[in-house]
């Protein structure tokens, strides 16, 4: 990266409010609601101890709460040593746009912890993250009416369950105590489906951009995911199971994988379980292939490839090198991987770029059927499967005695029978409202894409129509 992109390059935050900014020109907001809409209502931050390893340790944590326009809000808590004030609240907007966008009924909330997970053994990191619970949980911070944390970067389902445990411990009362936070185990309250949700719904939306081909000729492309060249950059829980599920399920080609000590980049294609394997074991992709490895990892988002997955951190694709981007087609799997700056020379080239507020939705959503479950005390198609299943077998017997007594012989196709007896469980439901909800939230944005001369990419489309929901609701509210 050049020095002089660096001095000039916006922040995260910056360029969230740049883009927000960018959609607002575009409406006729009544005074003074637009900067209520932008502006983050609360931050909290704490700064607590652990005595660890014979001495006291002081760790900086933030939950910011963005807008209540619907309640609870929602939001990840991430473990990083970057974490700062100005990026959980940059994200906890792009919460509140992206639950609008895909119609959740939550505000927009993040929170953070300042530290690195691998520094400190599991029980040590579990001491830290119930005494940072417990110290928003006290000031409602974690509430399953007011504000429900989830898995963010740094964090997962173990973070969670200590979390949950921590809430019911304060609670004792609560019957709904395991909605206070999702992405739980599954032994935990958690659902089927939410560990692969925002790799799946990456996936879905990708499914979705190339069913319509004036889309896909807007992005110089042609055909549908078969064959096309992928490269990922970061291969965590978002960007492993978008690879897996492109490349298995779709025919798409994983050629470049970016991690953080190098990258890989074969032409032929990568096997991404094998390279996931060896990640999670050595810590990075270095010694995986000396005939594939690529020191200088970020170049590789230059490579030639028909689709680009930032599946990481933030501003990974900037001023300093933007212009060597050669994918003509983008799909924000991280959030804000690409700055306002960036998005800008990107644009004016022709790439289309399907935003984060949209690409990455997939968690929030399934976070969602989470916390609906938590509620209702019962998991998904356990009243209805049995009954589903008897129905389609009545309904197969039927023909089969049809087909007996008029001698006509025909026979179901192999596998048929199976497929079609077998009724919706959790997982197929909760991948069956995912799928629904990237299609109709994609519908949403093209329509504003294609219907207005003004609008001439996905992103101003994606912030036109979740403002438009934000500020409804304030309005429904007599503001």
């Amino acid at each position: 990266m050049n020095t002089a992109a660096q001095i000039t390059e916006p922040s995260f935050r910056e360029s969230v409010d740049i883009m927000v900014g960018r959609a607002m020109a575009l409406m006729d907001l009544p005074p003074g609601l637009g900067q209520k809409i932008r502006v983050c209502n609360a931050t909290y931050t704490v700064r607590f101890g652990v005595r660890l390893r014979g001495r006291l340790e002081t760790f900086v944590g933030y939950r910011s709460v963005h807008s209540e326009h619907m309640e609870p809000v929602k939001g990840g808590i991430r473990y990083a040593m970057s974490v700062h004030q100005d990026e959980v609240e940059a994200l906890a907007a792009l919460m509140t746009y992206k639950c609008a966008l895909v119609e959740a009924p939550f505000g927009g909330s993040k929170g953070g912890l300042c530290l690195n997970p691998r520094d400190w053994e599991p029980d040590e990191l579990e001491r830290i993250t119930r005494r940072f619970a417990y110290e928003l949980a006290k000031r409602d911070l974690i509430d399953p009416s007011q504000n429900v944390p989830a898995p963010d970067m740094g964090t997962g389902e173990r973070e969670m369950a200590w979390i949950a445990d921590q809430y019911r411990r304060m609670n004792t009362t609560d019957i709904n105590a395991a909605a206070c936070v999702t992405g739980k185990p599954l032994n935990a309250g958690g659902i089927h489906g939410r560990v692969e949700a925002t790799g799946r719904g990456v996936q879905y939306a990708l499914q979705e951009f190339f069913r319509h081909p004036e889309d896909i000729s807007k992005a110089g492309l042609s055909g549908d995911l078969d064959g096309k060249r992928i490269i990922v950059q970061g291969l965590g829980n978002v960007g492993y199971h978008a690879a897996k599920f492109l490349s298995e399920e779709d025919g798409a080609k994983i050629v470049g994988i970016i991690e953080r000590d190098g990258a890989l980049f074969d032409e032929a294609g990568l096997n991404v379980d094998q390279v996931r394997d060896w990640v999670e074991e050595n810590g990075g992709v270095k010694g995986y292939s000396d005939l594939h490895y690529v020191a200088d990892g970020p170049s590789v988002l230059e490579e030639e490839c028909d689709i680009l997955i930032p599946a990481a951190l933030e501003g990974v694709i900037n001023k300093g090198n933007a212009e060597r981007i050669t994918a003509p087609l983008i799909i924000e799997a991280a959030n804000g991987p690409i700055t306002a700056g960036a998005d800008e020379i990107l644009r004016e080239r022709g790439c289309i770029i399907i935003p984060d507020m949209y690409a990455n939705a997939g968690g929030v959503t399934v976070s969602y059927f989470e916390w609906v479950k938590n509620l209702s005390h019962i998991r998904f198609g356990r009243m209805q499967r049995r009954a589903e299943e008897n129905r389609h077998r009545a309904i197969v017997q039927e023909l089969e005695r049809l087909s007996a007594d008029t001698g006509i012989g025909w026979q179901l196709s192999e596998g048929f029978k199976d497929r079609y007896l077998k009724g919706a469980g959790e997982l197929e439901l909760v991948r069956s409202g995912l799928d629904d909800t990237m299609r109709t939230a994609y519908q949403a944005m093209r329509t504003v894409w294609h219907g207005r001369e003004d609008v001439t990419d996905l992103r101003t489309a994606a912030y036109l129509v979740a403002i438009e929901k934000v500020a409804a609701s304030y309005q429904s509210k007599g503001l």
